[in-house]
């Protein structure tokens, strides 16, 4: 299926007519940047994730499908998806081969992960316990957590294809996340802490307070230097990866933090919510410099790694109040 293309102000005004967009470079001025639109999905679209290389971008929906989108960066030439079918529920997160530019898992609601060749739409399934929600690759590629509605947490072994036991909580985890060395493991809590583990079999972890509500979602600096934590205070956490303390909080939010994600350069950081508009803010002064109007609660957003450019989707309907299907990407100069 094609995608439509639609063109908007960052600022949320009119639409605007493109002859030609490049991708903007680091600080450039974000407010005269447009959003480009891209239909495809039946349904909401509950994750976006870029490749390695930053040239496709996959999308999961409660559709039961995923899809991957070849997007020229620059945004000249036409775009193309292909529909990756076989999940029978909603798929709710997915995640790239860190080492692989056409290798993408999907975690579903089915009790299933997906490993996709986003070239021929093949695929090797894996079974699993619970309906899963959440999922990470290690950055070396050679594994996979995962984490499901009952609160376990499963690990895949990708080459040879083998799951773990789940290790089961007796608390809500929800988003997990690897540090670029592999040497540490995050783990996101309802009880406001994120659980820190060196050893997968869980025996030893380290917890960190730090939200005085539920912690929801992370990402890691590309540059290995911080962590960022999202939570329902409306709050995000920037943290000092080595000595595991907490920097400053970003705090532009009135509703639970629900995705937050660094650019390449590190240089900003995109986190959002219900609120009506996603905040980019400067990671090292911690101000707000953007804010992308949205017309719906988001579900993920993530910025390209090579390029600044940010997907985001979320519980988008139109007119009649079904859901839209559509996914975003901000970060296009337009010249009229």
């Amino acid at each position: 299926m094609e995608s439509r293309e639609e063109e908007r102000k960052g600022s949320g005004g009119a639409a605007a007519t493109a002859t030609a967009a490049r991708v903007t470079t680091p600080g450039m001025n974000l407010r005269n940047l447009v959003s480009r639109e891209y239909y495809g999905h039946k349904k909401k679209v509950h994750s976006v994730a870029w490749n390695c290389l930053g040239t496709k971008l996959a999308s999961g929906s409660i559709d039961h499908t995923a899809r991957v989108w070849s997007i020229d960066p620059h945004g000249h030439s036409k775009v193309k998806d292909i529909e990756l079918k076989g999940h029978t529920d909603s798929v709710d997160q997915l995640c790239w081969d860190p080492k692989h530019p056409d290798t993408v898992a999907t975690a579903a609601a089915d009790k299933s992960i997906r490993l996709w060749d986003a070239r021929s739409g093949k695929c090797q399934v894996v079974e699993l316990s619970g309906e899963n929600i959440n999922i990470t690759y290690k950055h070396d590629g050679t594994a996979i957590a995962v984490g499901n509605k009952e609160d376990e947490l499963t690990i895949l072994d990708v080459r040879m294809l083998k799951a773990t036991q789940p290790h089961k909580f007796n608390y809500e985890i929800n988003e997990i996340a690897w540090n670029k060395t592999g040497d540490l493991f995050f783990i996101t809590t309802g009880l406001g802490h994120i659980e820190v583990v060196k050893d997968l079999n869980f025996q030893k972890s380290c917890k960190l307070n730090a939200h005085t509500a539920g912690c929801y979602c992370i990402a890691m600096d590309p540059l290995d230097r911080y962590f960022a934590v999202g939570s329902a205070d409306s709050l995000v956490s920037l943290w000092n990866v080595k000595e595991l303390l907490c920097i400053k909080t970003f705090s532009k939010l009135e509703w639970p933090v629900r995705t937050v994600s660094f650019n390449h350069t590190g240089e900003f950081i995109a986190y959002a919510s219900e609120d009506p508009f996603i905040d980019i803010a400067n990671v090292q002064t911690g101000r707000s410099i953007h804010q992308i109007p949205c017309k719906a609660a988001m579900n993920s957003v993530e910025w390209n790694p090579k390029y600044n450019l940010l997907a985001y989707a979320g519980d988008d309907k139109n007119k009649y109040l079904a859901d839209e299907g559509v996914f975003r990407i901000f970060g296009f100069e337009t010249h009229n």
